[in-house]
């Protein structure tokens, strides 16, 4: 073998994320994505919290109008891991140029459907995003994914490549915590609220971790918020990052200050 066939497989290596007993786990899911009684019943809960977070770090960071109904409006917006566009969609109504990405083939063609029937323009891709050269964006999201990947690094790594100079990141994720284990996999999964094997406890990470991560491919982590469950308050938005967690990043500049607003 050549020289330089072995380093394109080096490089191919070092780009993949993907893993394809994952993938081909949520693409099973994928005709029950849009019904919020059924197998993603979970992020249909979560996801009023999560957007919540989303627009008023959006308004904080590029000083928007609160009560602007498009604030996105002139602004490419990258969702990795879309699954069936839970996220996409809003990003597109709040007026986003919007991509997403997933790594199930199944997950990709309920998106467009569903956003077809949603009267809404998103383009949706399925594969490795280090291969789709897709450009950079303003506003680049990545919701319950990472604890799912094959390399954390190499995602970030790619995350902060499609990340335009001034540009926004808001990462969430389970953290490694004995009551997430307890919460999110023995207790979610077994009592059916959340697809049996849905979560690894072992690959969850820590917000020190994913800080580490951020840092190592120069981005500068900020609003670290938990998303957290009681009885009274259901699923919310707190400072007990036990469980879940969610935070934004932005390109960190020499000197320690970071690019952007």
């Amino acid at each position: 073998m050549s020289d330089a066939r072995i380093q394109a497989e080096i490089n191919s290596s070092a780009d993949q994320t993907i893993r394809p007993d994952e993938a081909a786990h949520f693409g099973a899911l994928a005709q029950n994505w849009w019904d919020p009684a059924g197998s993603s019943a979970m992020l249909h809960k979560l996801n009023p919290v999560r957007l919540r977070y989303i627009r008023d770090a959006i308004d904080h960071y590029w000083h928007c109008d609160s009560r602007s109904r498009r604030p996105l409006a002139g602004k490419r917006a990258l969702d990795l891991g879309c699954g069936a566009g839970l996220i996409c969609e809003p990003l597109a109504r709040l007026g986003g140029e919007v991509t997403g990405v997933d790594a199930a083939p199944e997950n990709i063609e309920v998106a467009r459907a569903h956003a077809e029937q949603s009267g809404l323009s998103i383009t949706y891709v399925a594969g490795e995003i280090s291969r789709l050269g897709l450009g950079k964006f303003d506003l680049v999201t990545c919701l319950e994914v990472i604890e799912h990947v094959s390399d954390k690094n190499a995602l970030v790594r790619h995350l902060s490549e499609h990340l335009a100079p001034g540009g926004l990141l808001i990462l969430s994720t389970p953290n490694r915590t004995a009551r997430s284990q307890i919460l999110l996999v023995k207790g979610a999964e077994m009592a059916g609220m959340i697809p049996h094997g849905t979560h690894r406890w072992e690959d969850f990470i820590t917000p020190e971790e994913l800080f580490t991560i951020l840092a190592d491919n120069g981005l500068e982590p900020r609003g670290l918020q938990g998303l957290n469950f009681s009885p009274a308050k259901g699923l919310h938005i707190s400072d007990d990052v036990r469980l879940n967690y969610i935070l934004s990043a932005c390109i960190a500049m020499k000197g320690g200050h970071s690019a952007g607003a």
